[in-house]
């Protein structure tokens, strides 16, 4: 007969520690503790902010007094947020600025990025680094230059009109025509951003299927529409989406060149919002105003990666 030796008891029930589920754990506090600076440094200066913002919304409160003074006022500030007219004129004056934004800044983009990459040339490398420096060059120093290019008089483009006899217009003190100004200064300075992020999309598409298209006998126009722009997609909506936050939250233009005017045309939504809490001490209506318009970004960006998602299927 075959003895069978009984297992001792609780050697079942023992768990086995498997020494890469300890070394995960290890890893995984380690990398909590090498965060945790950056954690507490973000909710200091991004969370607590944008808590203490929508908290403030929900009051009256006037920035000249001790916040102590608040009084509730629950959704009132949000129900009369556009009841002014210079809120209404902003919205509208912001929305016209990322529609132009938009439909200049991309299609443009995209025209320079493929002349960038296709026609194998001497200097693209240097033509990009020049681009990228609109991108990085301080806000001030680029205004001040704007502000000598659209003085009236003396300006390159007035001098320009005027020497074909052309009446220039007003560039910043027309009314019809500040916005359109400030939305080429906006494009000016950000294309080339968008042509470098174009340029590396189109690194990305696979050679051979132009080779294929003009070996089908697809001219240049039917191997935008049906390689390069469907290949493309995902950049495009990025660019699209960095165009419409950089756009709908402008500010240190009209800051330093129109303040707003003339006549309210160049008053933009973070602009009221300056303007309504340091200037007018409305700390509850600005902080209602500032949530909507982030808001007002967070649903965009949603509705804009769906549509990316939808486009990938």
């Amino acid at each position: 007969m075959t003895t069978t030796h009984a297992a001792p008891a609780g050697t079942l029930s023992s768990p086995v520690q498997h020494p890469k589920r300890r070394s995960g754990q290890g890893q995984g506090r380690w990398s909590a503790l090498f965060l945790s600076p950056a954690l507490v440094i973000i909710t200091i200066f991004t969370v607590v902010p944008i808590v203490m913002t929508v908290v403030i919304s929900l009051h009256e409160w006037s920035m000249f007094t001790p916040i102590t003074e608040m009084t509730w006022v629950g959704l009132d500030n949000y129900a009369t947020l556009f009841a002014d007219s210079n809120r209404t004129q902003a919205m509208l004056n912001t929305g016209v600025y990322v529609v132009l934004s938009i439909v200049i800044t991309v299609p443009l983009g995209l025209l320079i990025a493929m002349l960038l990459y296709f026609p194998k040339l001497r200097g693209q490398n240097l033509i990009r680094v020049i681009l990228f420096s609109t991108y990085v060059i301080p806000t001030i120093a680029i205004v001040i230059i704007w502000s000598n290019i659209y003085a009236p008089g003396y300006g390159p483009l007035s001098t320009m009109l005027q020497s074909i006899g052309i009446t220039p217009p007003g560039w910043l003190s027309d009314p019809s025509w500040a916005l359109i100004s400030l939305v080429i200064f906006n494009v000016w300075q950000m294309l080339g951003y968008y042509v470098i992020l174009l340029v590396a999309g189109l690194t990305q598409i696979p050679g051979d299927l132009y080779e294929a298209a003009r070996i089908d006998g697809a001219g240049i126009i039917r191997q935008t529409w049906s390689i390069t722009i469907p290949m493309l997609s995902k950049t495009l909506f990025f660019v699209i989406l960095m165009t419409f936050i950089n756009s709908i939250q402008v500010f240190d233009p009209i800051y330093l060149l129109t303040q707003g005017g003339p006549a309210g045309s160049t008053n933009t939504i973070s602009y009221e919002i300056q303007r309504s809490a340091f200037s007018y001490g409305l700390a509850g209506e600005s902080s209602a105003l500032a949530v909507t318009l982030f808001m007002t970004i967070l649903v965009i960006g949603a509705l804009l990666g769906v549509a990316l998602r939808g486009r990938k299927k």
